[in-house]
């Protein structure tokens, strides 16, 4: 199994021959999209690949309806082909995409996916976030999930505050990878978490390495632009090889 950080909260994870792509964004720039260019923040740090150099994509996980992680622009990109996983409220958004295998899962609620190259179970789980994509659509959704096949398992955090929700998943079973958001917690603590924090519920979870996510990509918030991975590593100074990547366009590889 390989996770390869391409910015913000998209990951490409082949699982063992399944590829999964987390809330793929992966446009120069982020909001409000209109005839020709769109209105919101920049990205400032390059994807590590570009939509058309993806390779086929069997699973899209959409943890919420924000634009830094349910990016249009991209998600147009994709055929009827790749199946999606999404939160609750949600699928309208996709109306006009080529996705047509769309599910929305509450939390707590799983689904069994089956590809050429085998089968993968998602299971949504709760965490501390918001899903409105406008002002006024609180009624959207929001998820984090646990990936499963081959007796691997794989947490991909969505955005969180700190919260206890993540301790229940190690009744799962070993935890492989924690994919988990270190960004945007200044002002914003009740919606993301310190990168401590992160590793705290990752440590809760059970989780064997951590990819640290959600940094280096937008200026969503004011702290340091390089703060949370250097905080994040030195929370982890005496287990660095916990660290899966540092650095966008680095790939894990989950050791036997």
């Amino acid at each position: 199994m390989t996770a390869s950080w391409l910015g913000h909260a998209t990951v490409l994870i082949n699982f063992y021959g399944v590829n999964i792509l987390t809330d793929p964004v992966l446009f120069p720039r982020i909001g409000m999209r209109f005839p020709g260019f769109t209105v919101g923040p920049k990205r400032l740090t390059a994807p590590a690949l570009t939509v058309n150099e993806l390779p086929r994509i069997d699973l899209i996980l959409l943890s919420h309806a924000h634009f830094d992680h349910f990016d249009l622009r991209t998600l147009h990109r994709f055929s009827a082909r790749t199946a999606v996983v999404t939160a609750p409220s949600t699928r309208d958004l996709l109306r006009f995409t080529k996705l047509r295998e769309v599910t929305e899962l509450r939390w707590h609620e799983s689904i069994e996916h089956k590809f050429a190259a085998g089968a993968v179970q998602v299971t949504a789980f709760p965490v501390q976030h918001w899903g409105a994509r406008l002002q006024r659509d609180y009624h959207r959704g929001y998820n984090g999930y646990v990936i499963e096949r081959n007796g691997r398992r794989v947490i991909f955090g969505g955005d969180s505050a700190l919260t206890e929700n993540f301790a229940p998943l190690r009744k799962r079973g070993p935890v492989d990878l924690a994919i988990m958001a270190i960004g945007a917690y200044e002002p914003w603590i009740r919606s993301h978490a310190t990168p401590e924090q992160a590793i705290g519920m990752a440590n809760d979870a059970g989780a064997r390495f951590i990819m640290p996510v959600h940094h280096q990509t937008f200026r969503l918030s004011f702290e340091p632009f390089h703060e949370p991975i250097e905080r994040f590593a030195a929370a982890l100074a005496a287990e660095p090889r916990r660290i899966a990547v540092r650095a966008i366009g680095e790939t894990f590889v989950l050791p036997d």
